[in-house]
């Protein structure tokens, strides 16, 4: 009896988690936003005039002219009576009402700051705090972190931001601790693998507290989780550096884009095709455009003026039928990933928007005026 019993329960928390752990997307259909889980079914109906992604269990919506937010079952958390309402985070949520902002919880607390200027969003537990020029940060227990200290303090990435002090960039923790010293003409955004900066006229990249600088590069793009080398460009040729500034391969594209799943497109002549990180050919320079490879193992290519899918052997998979680059629909995202995500990719046939799986059947065989990426619920 005792052993049934917490196989009950732990089959309980197992759909509690699967629950809470699903994810939901914005579409718009009949002039109207609703939004639809992975299987296509509808979980709120269309019935907003505008609307945004759920942040932690929340999203802004207008109803009547007017924003509120609402949970993942459609009902209201906060009443539409605002002038606005941006996009929760951190457990609150900023809002706009009679002229003036303020920072709120989902049963509409208002948070004491020492805000005088312009509010920012939370991100991942603070906020920008403005003053004279200057920026700093607060916590959400609304009181100040870091004293306006910075001329520039960038969005937070991985628990880094850049900023910049007088005329030179370094980098913070949240904590408002130095990561990197504020001394370099400029910075990249932060990676555990690695982080380009540019001294005088020097490019190299930040590891393990020093500066491995290489001859030559007058670009370095962000390294990304997914490889330990990232693109750089020399001589208006691109090739693949390591952390410590090495070529690992040589500048001999004209254009590239990040590795990911162990491949990465490249271009001559205008062709597109895919290196591994040895540099050797696995997919043939045959397409117009090609982006990264998802974790799925399928990636975008361009034929004429279309987009299909490969896999990594390069064979067609998903014919060249959809577009598949959206701007955000809503007013706060602004999530670039194109291609599969968990088994779905967001593309445009026609003039409508929706969602195909790895067999390029429509989810829910069914197309929307817009769609936004799925994100979680929670």
């Amino acid at each position: 009896m005792m052993k049934f019993y917490y196989t009950l329960l732990f089959t309980f928390l197992l759909n509690l988690t699967s629950i809470n752990a699903q994810e939901l997307a914005l579409v718009r259909d009949n002039n109207l936003f609703g939004y639809i889980n992975t299987s296509g079914e509808y979980v709120i109906q269309p019935q907003f005039e505008k609307a945004g992604n759920f942040s932690e269990g929340y999203a802004a919506v207008i109803k009547d002219d007017k924003w509120g937010l609402i949970d993942t079952s459609g009902k209201w958390v906060l009443n539409p009576e605002f002038d606005r309402v941006k996009s929760f985070n951190s457990g609150y949520v900023l809002v706009l009402q009679n002229d003036e902002w303020s920072y709120v919880n989902a049963s509409g607390e208002k948070l004491s700051t020492p805000v005088t200027e312009k509010h920012y969003d939370f991100n991942d537990g603070v906020a920008f705090l403005k003053k004279a020029k200057k920026t700093g940060l607060i916590g959400t227990d609304g009181k100040v972190i870091l004293e306006p200290t910075y001329y520039i303090i960038k969005p937070f990435v991985n628990g880094y931001a850049k900023v910049r002090k007088g005329d030179f960039w370094g980098m913070i923790d949240k904590q408002g601790k130095v990561f990197i010293p504020t001394e370099y003409d400029e910075i990249g955004s932060y990676n555990k693998q690695g982080v380009w900066a540019k001294k005088g006229e020097t490019f190299g990249v930040i590891s393990n507290n020093k500066f491995n600088t290489t001859v030559g590069i007058d670009k370095i793009w962000d390294f990304n989780d997914n490889s330990n080398l990232t693109y750089a460009r020399s001589n208006k040729k691109i090739g693949f550096i390591n952390n410590s500034g090495a070529w690992v391969i040589k500048p001999r594209f004209d254009k590239a884009r990040a590795f990911n799943n162990g491949l990465a497109p490249v271009s001559n002549k205008k062709l597109w095709g895919y290196i591994n990180e040895k540099g050797e050919e696995v997919v043939a320079f045959n397409f117009r455009d090609a982006e990264t490879f998802s974790a799925d193992g399928l990636a975008p290519v361009k034929e004429k003026k279309l987009w299909g899918f490969i896999n990594k052997s390069g064979d067609i998979v998903i014919p060249a039928e959809y577009q598949i680059t959206a701007g955000g629909l809503s007013l706060f995202s602004k999530n670039a990933v194109k291609g599969f995500h968990n088994g779905l990719a967001r593309v445009k046939k026609g003039k409508l928007w929706g969602f195909i799986n790895k067999k390029g059947e429509a989810l829910g065989n069914k197309w929307y005026q817009n769609a936004e990426l799925f994100s979680k619920k929670q």
